[in-house]
């Protein structure tokens, strides 16, 4: 591997219950001290279980904006992790933020109702609205400390802050960057409380991984890792902690809380990492255990150690949710960080909590391996594993190593090709807000049975649809011979926030000890993938994308770097986003919610809903099995400009940043351009801005296809059926869903169909995100 695709940590930020900085936790969790105490942010009366992890610091010491307190936790963490790595934004601007995240700004719903339930409506700002999104997370780091690199919410509930490290890595190796700070962030919040005691599985005693594994402690925090390409690091001189190596990710494609029993999903993401590393499993030195201490995952995890590490006579394994308590979507980064010390420093952390007797019983069936209870090792390490692993059946394995080794070539430059479509959508009919059809016969016509799709909320649902019908469409039947071929990425700019608010809701209504159940598993950003997987069978990459509108559009440039990157021959990229009674009042109540429609100069957009899923195929994979091909996908580009998540207007630069590196990547000159598909939805600042740059780079009368003419602004979905549309016109399918303007000198007018040899598919976001995807007839 060359050194320009090394990646290395340099800089560490850490804030959990255990303290406020790094120095501060380590020492805490290396003498086995525990931060896991009586509840008291959030009301437990009439609860079983009353205990947490949280640290004390208010939200006005961590950062002074008006943000949710998982964004707060998170730019505490990042400005240590900056410092740490003594890398300056000032100079350093390009740097991106990839941020992982479970329950997204739930601590602001849980304030937004409680306020307009005791006050009145008319008494709540609707700017607290802007609070809600998972989305916003990443993008108010980067206003903070003033980043223009790329940004994403890694939305996969308890696996996401390791994930978020991964496509960190990814990134860096595709020159996408030469910095990102990585990590992820959760706040302490009634969501997640009352959702795990309605599920009955919160311990009432601090949780105790390995051992009495009665259930889990929650706790929350952020973990912020600088991490860079090694040529970049050496040329500035940086320190270097450690080098991550290679990673992997898994679906369990069994059940969206439980894990697979046999471990089987686990283990396909440690072997994945430890392949990817160039390594051996009795390579691995010290294991960071996902450990959260219910009986099922520690049960199944028990396996996964023993039956893939039993040839070794060194590992060692520790779970620091034993002090941390269970950080969700910051999980995963917050070990990484006690990882990253271990390998450093030549000491594990303990897993804490182990009576004498309970000791003498983990001996018996520890066999070669040692759980470290109670007390920290000195121990000479050389690779380090980190393991999460999430609701949905997300598993996620990342390995750190102190010193360079030669891994496996990941690259490909084989052409990756569009070769399914599924679309689930609503039309625009002259409303302020219109809904997709789902039917009974839509269901039927794909086997799905009604006893598995009324568990799945609305988000899920459209999900399912969307994804079977592009699996048909590609004709691809997941079996043991290609389950794990063929991967998912989903975008979406609000998720389940119906779910999500409604649940909240209840327990404002009736308590924390009133959770549903039912419904809890469905609140995760992740559940809609994971029910995805489990009813196709798709046991690959999963990973979920919380970054505004233009998710739908970047979820296709990962899937598509992760075919290149040869982690997968098949992937199904989507974009998804649901219209119900909750998110009408939402983008009513921000004012929003119109009957304009894109190109009008309006105050607002149509909201509609939908899922558009697009099946990618390596072109060895799509002509192996014969698979039809509507378009071949380039290149594609990303781009980010740090601004306010309520400012609505597009930044020209970043917007002609993505569109110009697309073209770089794919060696075009802009004029070959044949048309583009865009994303204008009715907003006179958005429509206006986007216009302005198609002028600028490709002059008037350019063809421009609006999928959101036809369909209302569906968000995520409208960004991937911004490609899927003219992936069709490439192919040439008359059904063109969506209607033509042309570019003029003070605006867009009607026009005829256009066709032609390159597409350029566009899409911008709240928070200044853009990702743009040119693609070529076949």
């Amino acid at each position: 591997m060359s050194d320009k695709n090394r990646c290395v940590v340099t800089g560490l930020g850490l804030i959990c219950a255990l303290g406020d900085n790094v120095e501060e936790c380590w020492e805490n969790a290396v003498n086995g001290i525990s931060g896991i105490r009586d509840v008291t942010v959030i009301n437990t009366d009439g609860c079983y279980a009353k205990k947490g992890a949280v640290n004390d610091t208010p939200d006005g010491d961590l950062s002074e904006e008006n943000y949710d307190r998982s964004s707060l936790l998170c730019i505490k963490a990042a400005g240590e992790a900056l410092k740490d790595a003594k890398i300056s934004p000032e100079s350093e601007s390009g740097i991106g933020v990839i941020i992982g995240n479970c329950v997204g700004g739930a601590a602001s719903i849980d304030s937004y109702y409680r306020a307009v339930k005791e006050r009145g409506e008319e008494n709540v700002s609707k700017e607290e609205i802007l609070k809600m999104p998972a989305s916003a997370i990443a993008n108010n780091v980067s206003v903070h400390y003033g980043l223009k690199g790329v940004t994403a919410n890694i939305v996969n509930a308890c696996a996401a802050g390791t994930i978020s490290l991964s496509y960190a890595c990814d990134l860096i190796r595709s020159g996408e960057a030469e910095v990102f700070l990585a990590g992820g962030s959760d706040a302490f919040t009634s969501l997640a409380f009352a959702g795990f005691h309605a599920l009955h599985a919160l311990d009432e005693r601090p949780c105790s991984p390995f051992n009495r594994s009665s259930g889990i402690t929650l706790g929350e925090g952020a973990g912020m890792l600088v991490i860079e390409s090694y040529e970049h690091a050496v040329q500035r001189g940086a320190r270097i902690y450690c080098e991550i190596l290679g990673s992997g990710v898994s679906s369990d494609a069994h059940h969206i809380t439980a894990p697979r029993p046999d471990g089987q999903g686990q283990m396909s993401a440690i072997r994945r990492a430890v392949a990817d590393s160039g390594l051996k499993p009795q390579d691995i030195d010290y294991i960071n255990a996902h450990g959260t201490g219910t009986a099922k995952n520690d049960e199944a995890e028990f396996l996964s150690l023993h039956t893939l590490f039993d040839c070794s006579d060194k590992l060692s394994v520790s779970s620091t949710k034993s002090m941390t308590g269970h950080c969700l979507g910051a999980a995963g980064s917050i070990e990484a960080v006690f990882t990253v010390k271990a390998l450093e420093n030549g000491i594990i952390p303990p897993t804490a909590g182990y009576t004498v007797e309970e000791k003498a019983a983990l001996e018996e069936k520890a066999g070669k391996i040692d759980f470290v209870p109670n007390e920290s090792r000195r121990k000479e390490l050389s690779y380090a594993m980190s393991n999460s692993f999430a609701f949905g059946g997300n598993n996620a394995s990342i390995i750190f190593s102190r010193e360079h080794r030669e891994i496996p070539a990941r690259e490909s430059d084989s052409p990756v090709y569009i070769t399914g479509l599924g679309i689930v959508s609503s039309a625009a009919d002259g409303s302020d807000s219109v809904k997709a059809s789902l039917t009974a016969e839509d269901y039927k016509t794909h086997d799905i049975k009604m006893a598995f799709y009324r568990k799945l909320d609305r988000f899920s649902q459209l999900q399912l649809v969307s994804g079977v019908r592009a699996l048909a469409d590609a004709g691809f039947k997941a079996d043991e011979t290609n389950e794990n071929d063929i991967g998912i990425i989903i975008g979406t700019s609000d998720g389940p926030m119906t779910e999500i608010v409604n649940f909240q809701k209840n327990v404002i209504d009736h308590g924390t000890n009133g959770g549903s159940a039912f419904s809890f598993p469905n609140t995760v950003y992740n559940a809609a993938g994971g029910y995805f997987s489990i009813f196709a069978g798709i046991k690959g990459y999963n990973v979920t994308v919380a970054n505004g509108a233009q998710s739908g559009l970047q979820s296709v440039c990962y899937a598509h770097s992760v075919i290149r990157s040869k982690e997968e021959s098949v992937m199904v990229a989507a974009g998804t986003d649901e219209n119900t009674d909750v998110t009408e009042y939402l983008y009513g109540r921000y004012g929003v919610r119109t009957a304009d429609l894109p190109y009008s100069e309006g105050k607002g957009f149509v909201l509609g809903e939908g899922s558009v899923s697009v099946v990618l195929e390596s072109e060895e994979y799509a002509n192996k099995h014969n698979s039809p091909k509507y378009a071949q996908i380039v290149s594609w580009g990303m781009a980010h400009s740090p601004k306010e998540y309520s400012d609505q207007r597009v930044d020209g630069d970043t917007l002609k940043k993505a569109i110009g590196d697309a073209c770089k990547r794919a060696g075009l000159f802009l004029e070959q351009i044949s048309f583009i598909s865009g994303f204008g939805c009715g907003i006179k600042e958005i429509d206006q801005g986007e216009l302005e740059v198609y002028r600028e780079l490709f002059g008037v009368n350019k063809p421009l296809l609006s999928v959101k003419a036809a369909t209302g602004d569906a968000r995520a979905a409208s960004a991937s059926m911004a490609l899927a549309q003219a992936a069709k016109v490439l192919h040439g399918d008359g059904d063109i869903v969506g209607k033509w303007y042309q570019i003029t000198e003070n605006g867009a007018r009607e026009s005829e169909a256009a066709e032609g040899e390159y597409a350029l598919a566009v899409s911008c976001g709240a928070g200044g995100s853009c990702s743009a995807v040119i693609i070529k007839r076949v």
